[in-house]
């Protein structure tokens, strides 16, 4: 069995470093906040064939960030959280044609490798689209470097300090676009 290119270390116990341009620090007072983010990352160009990787303790908001995210992307209906299905496709008519798809991972019972082959998550990586992961540690050795890493830590029950870090060019342009 062959996996994906891997760079970096394999599991992250906190939010590494990077430069100025690839690194951004946000305060989310409210959901409010959460729900603005995702609406200006929405609107990004560039986001249609992005790998963004979710990083978080349980009840963090990546799920929330998630739902606000495909609802700004037009999804309709009911958005549900891929825990046990491990990845949930969604149409998304507000990214350009041809990468209308969005694939939401969820990996936190990911627990075998052998499922990333048999599950057919190689084609889905390897074909347009954009692809949201949550616990993306869990595969990190199987997925591509993420594009953009979005790291949230729960401060209370509704303040979120979250942090941005771009891997790659296009992680970078993303970042860089980004207003909110």
């Amino acid at each position: 069995m062959t996996v994906a290119p891997h760079i970096g270390r394999i599991v992250e116990t906190s939010a590494p470093q990077a430069p100025a341009d690839s690194a951004r620090v946000l305060t989310w007072h409210s959901e409010d906040d959460t729900a603005a983010f995702a609406s200006a990352l929405a609107a990004q160009p560039l986001l249609a064939n992005a790998f963004l990787t979710l990083h978080g303790d349980l009840g963090a908001g990546k799920t929330t960030l998630v739902r606000h995210l495909l609802r700004a992307l037009g999804v309709q209906g009911r958005i549900k959280s891929p825990t046990y299905a491990v990845v949930e496709p969604h149409e998304a008519p507000g990214l350009p044609p041809h990468a209308t798809t969005v694939w939401h991972f969820d990996f936190y019972r990911f627990d075998d490798p052998r499922e990333w082959e048999d599950a057919g998550f190689r084609d889905i990586f390897a074909s347009p689209g954009l692809k949201l992961a949550e616990w993306p540690e869990k595969a990190a050795a199987l997925t591509p470097s993420a594009d953009l890493a979005i790291h949230i830590e729960a401060i209370d029950e509704t303040e979120r300090q979250v942090t941005l870090l771009a891997h790659t060019p296009l992680g970078r342009s993303l970042l860089q676009g980004m207003t909110a």
